[in-house]
């Protein structure tokens, strides 16, 4: 990494990635086969399938209007109650989706899955990534925490790795059981071994009234929501990048929701070769985030890392959008393996902007206008790939969505190139850079 890391920092930052590569890889795990089963409930005997399309866009829609709101709060609570006891409440939520599915596949507990699923993920998608953030800064110093957070991404696809080869391994009806099971070690992990990084202020408020409590509990939440918008506002850099971030989640949820349903429908892929495309993606991804990233952001830096990742990620998008063969998924998704390194510089570029004490705040509020664009896109993706892949269609374009995506992608690389390189803000307080909260 760019800067020293001591042995304990070190420690401490495994004893983070660990439990969450468990938790990851066992998410991952369903992702190769849960269309296959939603198809198979929703709509026996047929490849295509709209319900399947729309309950998947229904409950990103869901997640991402509840998101704007969560992701913000969450990170707010892990500066002011702690990071170890909000990331166990995320992880323990992901146990019981899967274990639905682990009891039956039926109609019904599709359905129940869909559910459960819609609060983990309302719970877990960006926050949990915000506030790993924000520990990896407590405990190092300013030049270490980009190389960190390519480490942290590259644990994230080293679990798709794992989570798609043991889907590929597992025969299907063991490929839940085993999730289950992931998912209960990483939080019992954390308990054990996760080490708490914010010094808790005692609690003056532990002797009020219930209903005082309750509001004392919204004034804080409003209070603090007010600032972090003002740290966000009063800042060009963070002000850019929350349109990056926006536009860009856009894009790509918009081609995530609906992806591995155009697959099936246009080139008839299964759970295996979803599995080959994420496990060639998650092996490339390993390697750039946590080789690849380290040694070249100190060269070039975090916004130019985006930008070229911006540039991948529209490449990935016209490539998927226009297939005209089923070897261009393949090839399309070498693109992937470098558009990835988006989120390690976006996180790099908010932490340099962010003062110590407000990085659960400021990934907080970008994560959330990543959430804007999460629940804006199946509005529009989820409709216009049905309508595609239906015999209605316009003209024969059945990826036409994902090309509409690319312009999404396209207005994020607009942002990322005007993207301002202002000086840190524990540079401007007087804060050393240097000083991690956490020694």
């Amino acid at each position: 990494m760019e800067g020293n890391i001591s042995r304990e920092q070190l420690k401490i930052l495994v004893h983070l990635l660990l439990p969450l590569c468990i938790y990851w890889t066992a998410e991952e795990m369903s992702v190769s086969i849960i269309a296959d089963i939603t198809t198979n409930a929703l709509c026996p005997t047929k490849s295509t399938c709209s319900q399947a399309i729309y309950i998947n866009g229904l409950q990103q829609m869901v997640v991402g209007i509840c998101k704007m709101v969560a992701i913000p709060v969450l990170g707010q609570l892990a500066d002011e109650y702690g990071r170890k006891p909000l990331l166990l409440l995320i992880v323990s939520t992901a146990i019981f989706p899967s274990a639905i599915l682990a009891i039956d596949e039926s109609k019904g507990f599709v359905y129940a899955y869909y559910v459960l699923r819609m609060i983990s993920h309302i719970m877990s998608q960006g926050s949990i990534f915000c506030i790993s953030a924000a520990y990896a800064a407590d405990i190092l110093d300013g030049r270490s925490r980009a190389a960190a957070f390519g480490w942290m991404h590259g644990i994230l696809s080293l679990s798709h790795v794992l989570g798609n080869f043991l889907a590929r391994l597992l025969p299907g009806t063991y490929i839940f059981e085993v999730s289950v099971a992931l998912l209960i070690i990483a939080p019992m992990y954390m308990i054990i071994f996760l080490t708490e990084t914010v010094k808790l202020t005692p609690n003056l408020n532990q002797h009020l009234r219930w209903s005082s409590k309750a509001y004392k509990l919204v004034q804080d939440r409003y209070s603090s929501m007010r600032y972090a918008l003002h740290v966000v506002t009063s800042s060009s850099t963070l002000k850019c990048i929350c349109l990056v971030s926006f536009f860009y989640d856009m894009g790509m949820s918009g081609i995530s929701s609906v992806l591995m349903y155009y697959l099936k429908s246009a080139f008839d892929f299964n759970k295996n070769q979803f599995s080959e495309i994420l496990m060639m993606v998650g092996v490339g991804s390993i390697i750039t985030q946590m080789l690849v990233f380290p040694l070249v952001n100190p060269l070039v830096g975090e916004r130019v890392v985006l930008r070229i990742a911006l540039l991948a990620s529209i490449t990935y998008a016209l490539l998927y959008g226009l297939a005209w063969a089923s070897w261009v998924p393949y090839f399309g998704a070498l693109f992937r393996m470098i558009y990835i390194l988006e989120r390690p510089s976006t996180n790099a570029i908010v932490s340099k902007a962010s003062s110590a004490s407000d990085q659960g705040k400021t990934q907080g509020l970008v994560a959330g206008a990543e959430a804007i664009g999460s629940f804006l896109a199946p509005l529009v993706m989820s409709p216009l790939t049905s309508w595609f892949l239906s015999s209605n269609a316009p003209f024969n374009c059945k990826g036409f969505s994902l090309i509409c995506a690319a312009f999404a992608l396209a207005m994020a690389f607009y942002f990322a190139w005007i993207l301002p390189e202002a000086p840190s803000t524990q540079e401007e307080n007087g804060e050393s850079v240097e000083a991690p909260l956490l020694a």
